[in-house]
Parts: structure tokens; sequence; C-alpha cells
């Protein structure tokens, strides 16, 4: 199962390789959400957040919906919840090298090298928990 990548479109693997090195980051957020008895934890797609930009707040959304939904399950809920909480809050998951590896690996192995990437995916695989 492929990883949804947001936020490099437009850009060569060059860019994105010299904006890495001054500093941008691939990352991922994790949300929790309880129904009743049951707790989700899930990873959101990966965001390309460019140096400069602050990495907490583009997971404030995830962090909100965690804030809202992931409490009501017992006894997983609040153990998610603070887990996806601690994790948004320290900027997300780093996953800068895989998705870096795997991107110049599509590259190095596509027939007709392209210009600028239009639409990513990885073969990097968010975890998931139930």
């Amino acid at each position: 199962m492929a990883t949804k990548i947001v936020g490099i479109e437009g850009k060569t693997f060059e860019q994105l390789d010299r904006e890495i090195a001054d500093g941008g980051a691939f990352v991922y957020y994790q949300y929790a959400i309880s129904i009743i008895v049951m707790t989700f934890r899930r990873g959101s797609d990966i965001y390309y957040i460019p140096p400069g930009e602050s990495r907490i707040g583009k997971g404030l959304p995830f962090s909100l919906m965690t804030f809202v939904l992931g409490w009501w399950g017992i006894p997983w809920g609040p153990i998610y919840s603070i887990g996806s909480l601690w994790t948004n809050f320290n900027g997300g998951e780093n996953v800068t090298e895989p998705v870096m590896a795997d991107l110049a690996y599509q590259i190095q192995s596509s027939p007709v090298p392209a210009q600028r990437i239009d639409h990513a995916e990885t073969g990097f695989v968010v975890p998931e928990e139930r």
C-alpha cells in the first residue's frame, strides 16, 4: 500500500534534495479516534515541510481531531491520544530518509525521467494500530 506525499508538487528531485539539506523534512502525524469501546490510531499522509516552516503547525488539525475524538475508548483511548499528541507536538514522525531513498529509487527506475514531480507516493507504509 502506497502512502501519498503532500507538498512536493512541481519540485524536482534536485530541489527537494537541496531543501532537505537546508532543513526540510518529510513527516507524518498521528491521530486517535474512539468509538464506544474501540480506539483506532492512524497515521496521516506524508507531508513535506520546507525549511523554515513549522512542523508542529502542520500537525494541528490531527492534534485537534485526537483531542476531541480520541479519549473516549477505555483503556486505549487515553493511551493512544497521549501518544499521538506527544508525536504531533514534537513535530510529527520524521521519515525523511526512507522517503528520499524511495523517491530516488523511483526516479532511477523510471524509463522516462520526470522533470518535475506532479504526483508522488512512496512505498513507505505509515503504521496503524487498532
